[in-house]
């Protein structure tokens, strides 16, 4: 995009956007989020710098936007898959929800950083916007699962978030990182072998089973 034009309608701005996410997207994909920067940003779409601020003023705007767009996906599957009156064994339930896991893989390894980084560096109104179509989406689930598995909307709340900061823990935890790796090998120990399938199911019908029993 050597030729640049600011983007004057709402759809070119939407494109714009897009662009944006698009970047910032690939290069969390090859670097550490530490050294991602606007700069690089910039580079990556062949723009200045000034010319990216005229949309966002931290790299956490942009992927807080991503964010939202893999949540929403994310959401919205789980929604799908659970539909209303459904009857599922708490078995059925944990192998679905593993398998919405294992397809959105990318929103976890995301939300390793949105509580402690991006919603701390955005502004009031782009972290409103967020958690509106959060708790929207979310509401709409955990009415869903509280049907489905027969508990209350507080608990299946409960084991929504659970369940969200597991999978981000475990996906960020099984990325290759060469240090850990030297670090153990220094150290003679050789990391547990994860399978995530029956990692994650595992985990999601232990909660699903511990929260029955609790309210008996």
């Amino acid at each position: 995009m050597a030729d640049y034009i600011r983007a004057r309608t709402d759809e070119q701005k939407e494109e714009r956007m897009s662009q944006i996410k698009k970047a910032a997207d690939e290069l969390f994909k090859t670097m550490p989020y530490t050294e991602i920067n606007l700069s690089n940003i910039a580079e990556k779409l062949d723009w200045s710098r000034a010319n990216l601020y005229k949309y966002v003023t931290t790299k956490e705007e942009i992927y807080l936007e991503i964010v939202q767009d893999r949540m929403s996906e994310y959401l919205q599957a789980l929604i799908t898959v659970f539909p209303e009156g459904a009857c599922f064994s708490n078995e059925t339930v944990a192998e679905i929800w593993t398998a919405q896991i294992a397809s959105h893989e990318d929103y976890f390894k995301y939300t390793a950083f949105l509580l402690t980084i991006i919603e701390r560096n955005v502004t009031v109104e782009r972290l409103t916007a967020f958690k509106k179509i959060y708790y929207e989406l979310a509401d709409v689930l955990k009415k869903r699962l509280s049907n489905t598995l027969s508990v209350t909307e507080d608990n299946a709340e409960n084991l929504i978030f659970s369940v969200m900061n597991y999978a981000s823990a475990y996906f960020t935890n099984c990325q290759a990182n060469p240090l850990i790796a030297q670090a153990l090998k220094n150290l003679n120990i050789k990391p547990k072998e994860r399978n995530l399938r029956s990692d994650v199911k595992d985990f999601i019908l232990m909660n699903i089973e511990w929260m029955k029993k609790k309210t008996r």
